[in-house]
């Protein structure tokens, strides 16, 4: 019988207090920010675990307990011109809080002086605020619960945290502390608070860059008997990582990441680095998507080795996204190339499903400034990022898929799917989805119309096919 992956089990494996606080619980963050905090802690950099708090409810984490918060990270892939198999044990995370449930636990966090760290992902949609959250009881939002903590640590008179989230929100440490600050306001916080967080907490913007495909379900059986325990949440990653904190010099030495080997860049600028993978590895992520669910296909690899979703990726990155990027050409197609080669990694089996949660938002952050700076320098609209736009209307149709977002948005979509006729600029002229009225672009609500037609009449594949000019 093969045995559970457990402390009992494995009595050897180190622990370490606790130094990070973070939200989120998700396969990403682990085989991320916590599979990092294991590489430190191995070279004896940094000695510390984080504290996963749950950010919603409800969630996976009450399930983590089960293997005393120990999990298997497996890397597979190309590194370097190397084959990467590698797994490894995670000992990094300490234990999870469920705030709706443990709210005064969650706030207790603030008598820690141990913990200096806060990082965060929860979705793009989780950076919000939510006017409903009060600091009284569990709040629902990221920003609410953030805000009731940092209150909770001004009030017993100690110092701040180094704030880090990792949400794929541009500018996302500033816009974390805005939403923070307000609530500071609303809730009547005082003068002196406001100025504690100025002054003695630092909110870093940040860009993370790991493809993370999640529980390896066509292969669980095998690896167990390869790994010789069971894990119920092991997490399969591709070798590749990347990430850009925006921050002080200090924080190079503070959180030595960079230092362990690890491929972390502490800047006064991260606009360059962020360009350059939310157009060229999220952007295609997002387009690819709803055309290929549409199409019946899988996976990110299943699209890659797809000779017509292929061209139609290759076609997207070089005449689309790379014109409206402002970096050297060579360096451009540099990344690309091994953003398409990342994509075909056969390791990971990175479901089209798992990146179609919270689509809209994702469409808005990557894919909606290039159809706006397309507009702007070329006069009409990018042909295939259009057809993609139509075909994740279609994918929010309340039959279509299983859709993943908001219950606010999936309520827009669903009134607005009630009326056909009417559907194309109910959607854009919503600027609760798009933070402006995109009925004001031109021609784009003619295209969405024409190309939603086409798809509901011939089929996502059909379309894409006579669009690339495949016959």
């Amino acid at each position: 019988m093969v045995k559970t992956l457990t402390r009992a089990n494995f009595p050897d494996l180190p622990s370490y207090p606790e130094r990070m606080i973070q939200f989120g619980e998700g396969n990403f963050m682990r085989a991320f920010v916590d599979w990092q905090l294991q590489q430190m802690n191995k070279q004896g950099l940094f000695n510390g675990s984080a504290v996963l708090i749950q950010p919603r409810n409800p969630g996976i984490g009450l399930r983590l307990d089960q293997q005393d918060y120990l999990y298997t990270v497996l890397l597979n892939g190309i590194s370097q011109q190397q084959t990467v198999n590698d797994r490894e044990i995670i000992t990094s995370v300490s234990r999870l809080i469920n705030p709706y449930r443990e709210y005064e636990t969650f706030l207790k966090l603030a008598e820690d002086d141990e913990l200096e760290f806060i990082s965060s992902n929860t979705t793009e949609a989780g950076i919000a605020y939510d006017p409903n959250d009060c600091l009284d009881s569990p709040q629902k939002s990221f920003p609410g619960k953030l805000t009731a903590l940092l209150y909770r640590r001004f009030e017993l008179g100690k110092k701040g945290f180094t704030i880090i989230p990792c949400e794929l929100v541009d500018r996302n440490g500033e816009i974390l502390k805005e939403i923070v600050c307000r609530y500071a306001q609303e809730w009547n916080l005082g003068d002196a608070f406001m100025n504690w967080l100025d002054e003695d907490n630092t909110f870093c913007c940040s860009l993370v860059d790991r493809i993370v495909s999640g529980y390896p379900h066509d292969k669980a059986a095998e690896l167990e008997q390869e790994l010789g325990y069971e894990d119920k949440f092991m997490v399969m990653s591709e070798p590749f990582m990347f990430w850009v904190i925006e921050g002080p010099e200090w924080l190079k030495e503070k959180l030595p990441l960079a230092k362990a080997g690890l491929n972390v860049v502490v800047t006064k600028d991260m606009t360059p680095y962020r360009e350059r993978k939310v157009r060229l590895l999220n952007g295609p992520h997002t387009a690819m998507v709803p055309l290929g669910l549409l199409a019946g296909l899988e996976t990110v690899e299943a699209v890659m080795n797809d000779p017509s979703f292929s061209r139609f990726m290759n076609l997207l990155i070089e005449n689309e996204l790379i014109p409206m990027l402002d970096l050297p050409s060579e360096e451009l197609h540099s990344y690309a190339t091994a953003v398409q080669e990342r994509f075909r990694n056969p390791s990971i089996h990175h479901e089209l499903t798992s990146i179609f949660l919270n689509s809209i938002s994702k469409f808005k952050t990557r894919l909606l400034p290039v159809i706006q700076r397309y507009l702007r320098e070329k006069g009409q609209l990018p042909e295939l990022i259009t057809l993609s736009f139509a075909a994740l209307l279609l994918c929010y149709r309340g039959d279509r898929l299983q859709r993943q977002d908001s219950p606010e948005v999936l309520a827009i979509f669903d009134e607005a799917w009630s009326n056909r006729d009417t559907l194309v600029p109910t959607i854009l002229s919503n600027s609760k989805l798009w933070g402006e009225d995109l009925t004001q672009l031109p021609g784009l609500k003619e295209s969405l119309e024409a190309n939603l037609c086409q798809l509901e009449v011939a089929g996502s594949r059909a379309v894409l096919e006579h669009r690339i000019g495949v016959k």
